[in-house]
């Protein structure tokens, strides 16, 4: 998933660089919103085994402290390994989201621009 946000986010920031080729951006704005929508529901979704294992890794480590119970620490230690993987992900997945609703706000403008100049 991270390769694939971010190979979108630089093909979209090469689109808005040097225009639509032959199109307009009415039709890439409608494709912009469809992947929007993927990554929002990608995000939803890290988030929600994001705070899972914050959760289990924080319960780990109080009943590890509480009951001094070793074997409890090993797993608590695995749960924080991985937790902080699951973090960085979350992270990519919501900065390049927002990043892509500035483009999508780009993206608007210069279509608007567009539509202003066959007018005249």
């Amino acid at each position: 998933m991270k390769k694939r946000i971010l190979n979108y986010v630089k093909s979209i920031d090469a689109l808005l660089e040097g225009g639509v080729p032959g199109g307009s951006w009415d039709e890439e704005i409608k494709k912009h919103l469809v992947q929007i929508g993927f990554f929002q529901h990608e995000r939803l979704i890290h988030l929600l085994v994001t705070l899972t294992f914050a959760i289990l890794t924080v319960a780990a480590m109080l009943v590890t402290v509480i009951s001094a119970y070793l074997p409890l620490a090993a797993v608590f230690a695995l749960l924080l390994i991985l937790l902080v993987p699951y973090i960085k992900h979350y992270y990519l997945l919501e900065n390049k989201t927002q990043y892509m609703y500035e483009q999508y706000d780009r993206m608007l403008e210069l279509a608007k621009a567009e539509k202003e100049n066959n007018k005249q």
